[in-house]
């Protein structure tokens, strides 16, 4: 029986625990229920989980969908397929089994003792998106909120992390107390919660200075929103005449950027705007990543006008339309919105034709940000908006 000395230690088995430095070979894996919108839409979310697993460096090696009404309540996917998956995924090396769902606590524990005889682990899709996420932070800020939500999203599991939290003497105090690994862990992980969001209340307070400031030099703010992979970051650059990273990849940028825009006014004037070009949007974001990343979205949120930018290309285009507002309500962005359909070049004059009378009610604005077609068109219509 060993005693773990200090926070430090308890970080390191942490990391252990919930991440890997191996190679990533993964079996993807999701039940398909009943829900009509669900199995319609399964190939997309699994196609989806796929480029997740690729922006994060691993490499897909096997996919398995299981046609079940509902969930096994202990190991999500029902248990005699599971050992199927365990034994295939021994055959093929893989090391990771990645559920393309929210687990609960209780479920990814007992999968993952199940897949410990073959050193291989498993994490739902917020551990992937949170993974990808820490790889992606820059700033110090964006660091602390996705650490913020990784400790939202552990808490609940603490208690199932394996042998290595076993019970142990810990030091409280002046005397020795009789006291669990997992109970330290919770004490650390509070201490550690409640530093980052005094940490992220300063960056609140600054940023709500800088609002402050924008406002007496009257600058109107525009907030650009999307779901991921729909060129934002291309749009961001032709109208700023910036270099914003911009790559064909999930969750290529994460950081918050504000970006200046000069554009041509009725009286002849002209004014700057400003762009903030914040995180992007995808089905079923976990809402405790939306709530670490509160103080980001603040400036957003109090902006002055939203460009919803559309992917003209994609097949599922309604749907996805559908799920960034639902986002947008949910966290109380009610201001006026322009939706900005994108990648128009090469979309044929039927595809146009039918998109315009699908969408009629929505007034789309077409535009290509690659080939800089229909931007004037857009600059006028944010300037009549604002």
């Amino acid at each position: 029986m060993t005693r773990v000395k200090s926070e430090r230690e308890l970080e390191d088995i942490q990391r252990k625990i919930e991440y890997t430095d191996w190679e990533m070979r993964v079996f993807v894996a999701d039940i398909l229920p009943k829900d009509y919108e669900i199995r319609k839409n399964m190939k997309d979310r699994m196609l989806e989980l796929e480029n997740l697993v690729n922006t994060y460096g691993g490499v897909v090696i096997v996919r398995h969908i299981q046609n079940k009404a509902v969930p096994d309540y202990n190991t999500f996917i029902w248990e005699g397929r599971l050992d199927d998956i365990i034994s295939e995924m021994e055959r093929e090396n893989a090391n990771i089994l990645i559920l393309g769902n929210i687990l609960k606590p209780h479920q990814i524990y007992k999968i993952n003792e199940k897949l410990r005889p073959i050193w291989a682990k498993a994490w739902d899709r917020v551990d992937l998106i949170l993974k990808i996420f820490e790889k992606n932070a820059q700033s110090a800020e964006s660091k602390m909120q996705i650490e913020l939500a990784a400790i939202k999203h552990m808490w609940p599991r603490i208690f199932g992390m394996g042998m290595e939290l076993s019970k142990q003497w810990g030091w409280v105090g002046t005397r020795w107390k009789w006291e669990t690994n997992t109970e330290i862990m919770k004490r650390h992980l509070r201490k550690k919660e409640q530093h980052i969001r005094k940490e992220l209340d300063h960056y609140s307070k600054v940023r709500a200075q800088h609002r402050q400031s924008r406002a007496r030099k009257w600058f109107l703010t525009i907030w650009v929103v999307w779901y991921t992979n729909a060129w934002k970051s291309t749009l961001t650059n032709a109208l700023t005449k910036k270099w914003v990273l911009a790559e064909d990849k999930l969750f290529a940028t994460l950081w918050t950027s504000v970006w200046k825009m000069w554009l041509p006014t009725p009286d002849g004037r002209g004014k700057n705007f400003l762009i903030n070009d914040t995180i992007w949007f995808i089905r079923e974001l976990p809402p405790k990543l939306v709530e670490a990343f509160k103080s980001t979205l603040e400036d957003s949120i109090e902006s002055d006008l939203l460009l919803h930018v559309v992917d003209t290309w994609d097949i599922k285009i309604e749907e996805k339309i559908r799920v960034v507002d639902e986002i947008l309500e949910k966290i109380w962005a009610h201001q006026k919105k322009l939706y900005i359909f994108n990648k128009t070049d090469g979309v044929s004059e039927e595809r146009m034709k039918e998109l315009k009378e699908k969408f009629v009610d929505l007034n789309p604005i077409f535009i290509s940000a690659v080939e800089k077609t229909w931007l004037d068109e857009l600059k006028t219509q944010i300037v009549e908006n604002l």
